[in-house]
């Protein structure tokens, strides 16, 4: 193995400082293992961390990215977890292991990789066997690495929080990575898949993967299809990615006592709406940041299990990393991701 890598990084906040530098491969410390990088998936996140920081404490040389899949190359001493040759996949949020999230109500915790932790567009990383578990069999490299975040977020919304039931309606807004998680889940799941969507053709492409509707959002009132499709019960969980004001056409739309999961802020950071359907449906409003390690754990055991297979739009190449930012601002149908 050489002693030399490579990484993308930045010094500042913003994209066009993105370069591919040489930097030693690390070691390994106790507790730790060296994992060769395989795959990274990109969030939307990723994109907003390296355009405007987000508020994060980060440490410079930045490398970006939280979602990766490797093979461990070294186990520092005391570790127990991993041997060398097994595949594995990173936690987005090390440190949350199960249960309540780490922080309080004033400082809640948002320690994560890619972010205040370093973050996993290099050729080999070196972190405590904790943030990592065991990579799905049944799945690619590039295909395991799509679920740290996407994977847990559609997971964690409906199955570890939402406690989703066969015969359940789910609306999922728009095609991206965490809402056909979010679709491929509640469908193995035995509920009835609803997808809105400004494009017909995604809208086809989605219910071929097994939705029972497509709404066009830009043609047609989704709230009022929805009714129409659940002789007027409406949504038991919906996926709110939009966010901004799209919460309120939410609020209409869901079941009395339904779910909805805030995930997105495609729309802002502020959302709002009516508050008569609030009162009235008792709706549970849950925000989702992702998911704790015994979770994803579930998750890579149901897939297993299932057979699910992630949703890629394109495999991009380790030099192509600036190629496939850009190609999470054209609105990709599932995942984009970069092999090594």
């Amino acid at each position: 193995m050489s002693k030399w890598m490579r990484a993308w990084s930045t010094e500042t906040v913003g994209p066009h400082n993105l370069k591919i530098a040489e930097r030693r491969v690390p070691e390994v410390g106790d507790g730790e293992i060296l994992v060769r990088t395989t795959a990274v998936s990109l969030n939307y996140r990723d994109k907003l961390v390296l355009e405007t920081g987000m508020g994060l404490d980060l440490t410079f040389p930045f490398v970006p990215a939280s979602d990766m899949s490797g093979m461990v190359e070294a186990v520092g001493k005391n570790v127990r977890r991993f041997k060398v040759g097994e595949r594995v996949i990173s936690t987005f949020a090390p440190g949350w292991l199960d249960g309540l999230r780490p922080g309080n109500g004033r400082t809640p915790s948002y320690v994560t990789l890619g972010g205040v932790l370093p973050g996993v567009m290099s050729e080999y990383v070196a972190f405590p066997e904790d943030w990592f578990v065991a990579a799905p069999i049944s799945l690619d490299a590039a295909e395991a690495s799509t679920l740290p975040c996407a994977g847990l977020t559609a997971w964690f919304a409906l199955i570890e929080k939402g406690h989703l039931r066969a015969g359940d309606r789910v609306v999922v807004q728009g095609t991206g990575g965490v809402a056909l998680f979010g679709l491929q889940i509640a469908k193995a799941s035995g509920a009835e898949v609803i997808v809105t969507s400004g494009s017909e053709e995604k809208l086809e492409r989605a219910l071929a993967l097994g939705a029972g509707h497509g709404i066009n959002r830009l043609t047609e009132d989704w709230v009022e299809r929805v009714y129409a499709l659940t002789d007027d019960h409406g949504a038991d969980h919906i996926f709110e990615i939009a966010g901004g004001t799209g919460l309120g056409q939410s609020l209409k739309a869901v079941a009395a006592d339904g779910r909805i999961s805030v995930i997105g802020v495609l729309e802002g950071f502020e959302i709002s709406g009516p508050v008569a359907p609030l009162l009235l449906k008792s709706p549970v409003l849950q925000g989702i940041s992702v998911g704790h390690r015994r979770a994803l754990e579930d998750l890579v055991g149901a897939i297993d299990r299932a057979g699910l297979k992630p949703v890629i739009d394109k495999r991009y190449k380790f030099g192509e990393f600036r190629e496939a930012l850009a190609h999470l601002d054209r609105g990709p149908f599932g995942k984009v991701v970069i092999e090594f």
